[in-house]
């Protein structure tokens, strides 16, 4: 698995990439793709990283898994490639961000010009096996994935972590909440918006407001 990241991340993660899960992580994930349709495309395994260097991290997202139909992944979490259909997640994401800011549902489901803001639209799970969701779960990528988070939290100070549904939640449990600004609602999906737990949770208004406290450019969601 060749690691196409950003040389900001790859300095801050070095001592990762060399730890003994890695390399068993690198093994699973290059004999995957080698006999299994998966997703993203391997060039885009770390592309939430390259749109979003370490030192422009002002937000993270936490997703689960990739898509895992055909065409869908891009590797930024809940972000499709330009011209596919909106995922049930992504259309309540622009819902919210339609009621809260007043903007038009978007275009494109490609969240890039969000990573290119700043936002770091991170997975826990960085690749998937075609129609099977969650099959490379508990290989590795998730202890790689709450280093980051941990190097984020450690390394900087006053980024906003956006964490939807329990999951985001469990992984974030570590982050300094003394330095940073955790905001934490429902999963977008439609099993807990539909329970109320998702619509007007006006996260991305008080992501902006947040920015703008403190000096820092607001994200154009």
């Amino acid at each position: 698995m060749l690691i196409q990241m950003n040389s900001s991340w790859h300095h801050q993660l070095t001592d990762e990439f060399e730890k003994p899960y890695f390399e068993k992580l690198t093994t699973f994930v290059e004999r995957e793709y080698a006999t299994h349709k998966c997703f993203p495309q391997s060039s885009q395994i770390f592309a939430a990283f390259n749109h979003c260097s370490f030192d422009n991290v002002k937000v993270v997202i936490i997703g689960q898994d990739p898509y895992h139909g055909l065409g869908q992944a891009n590797g930024l979490c809940f972000s499709v490639n330009d011209g596919v259909a909106f995922p049930p997640s992504l259309v309540n994401i622009f819902k919210e961000i339609q009621t809260d800011l007043g903007l038009p549902i978007p275009i494109s489901g490609n969240l890039e010009r969000w990573a290119d803001q700043g936002v770091l639209l991170l997975n826990a799970t960085l690749t998937v096996r075609e129609s099977e969701a969650g099959s490379h779960q508990n290989q590795g990528w998730e202890t790689f994935t709450d280093a980051v988070i941990q190097k984020i939290s450690e390394s900087k100070e006053k980024v906003v972590f956006l964490l939807w549904g329990g999951f985001a939640k469990k992984k974030g449990a570590k982050i300094n909440r003394a330095k940073h600004y955790v905001l934490e609602t429902g999963h977008p999906s439609p099993l807990s918006a539909n329970r109320g737990l998702w619509f007007g949770n006006k996260h991305f208004s008080k992501t902006n407001a947040f920015l703008k406290s403190i000096g820092s450019e607001e994200i154009q969601w």
